[in-house]
């Protein structure tokens, strides 16, 4: 939906905004990665949206970016995740860095959101794990690295080889090239990215 910010509350944390489509003002629920994205008040935004309907509720929660919404949804799809939860784990996390930990399986990560149990942590990358490797293209990078010409696609390749699943692999090799540098050599991408992998 395409408005205006009239306002802001709670923006501690995840938290809402009102905002103003056609004379009609919206509470949104966001989280506080998309309530620092929205701007200032009185100036137009983009926000995309899911509605929550219940028996006694409707809510509206917005997202600055497509991929934050669809990570919402991915994470609400684990038993005992909801919309807070989801909400507080998008606000601690960047879309990369959730990715990552779901990728390698690192749920003390993921228990820094507030709300987020070591238990819940654990169960949310269980559940995750696989799926984050598979939805690359959600963290806003693309197309996952193994489809990617020269040396990083090669480093995955080579990870794979060495029995990593795929999503652990490219997340340790984008991690290694954000490392290095454009101009990092195979060996030197293979070498980091086994010790990111290993961690």
């Amino acid at each position: 939906m395409i408005a205006k910010l009239s306002g802001r509350l709670d923006s501690s944390g995840a938290g809402h905004a009102v905002i103003d489509v056609g004379g009609v003002g919206y509470l949104v629920e966001a989280s506080a990665r998309t309530l620092d994205a929205l701007g200032p008040v009185g100036g137009d935004v983009t926000i995309h949206t899911e509605m929550l309907v219940g028996e006694d509720f409707l809510r509206l929660l917005g997202f600055a970016k497509a991929e934050e919404r669809d990570w919402f949804r991915l994470l609400t799809s684990v038993q005992g995740v909801g919309a807070k939860v989801a909400l507080a784990i998008l606000s601690a996390l960047e879309i990369g860095d959730l990715q990552r930990a779901l990728a390698s399986a690192d749920s003390a990560m993921i228990a820094r959101a507030n709300g987020v149990g070591p238990k819940l942590a654990q169960r949310i990358t269980h559940e995750l794990k696989d799926k984050a490797g598979a939805l690359g293209g959600i963290a806003g990078g693309g197309p996952m690295l193994s489809a990617a010409p020269g040396p990083l696609g090669d480093a995955v390749t080579a990870l794979t080889g060495l029995g990593f699943k795929p999503g652990e692999a490219s997340a340790a090799v984008a991690a290694a090239h954000e490392e290095l540098g454009a101009g990092a050599s195979l060996d030197a991408l293979v070498r980091v990215a086994l010790k990111k992998a290993a961690k």
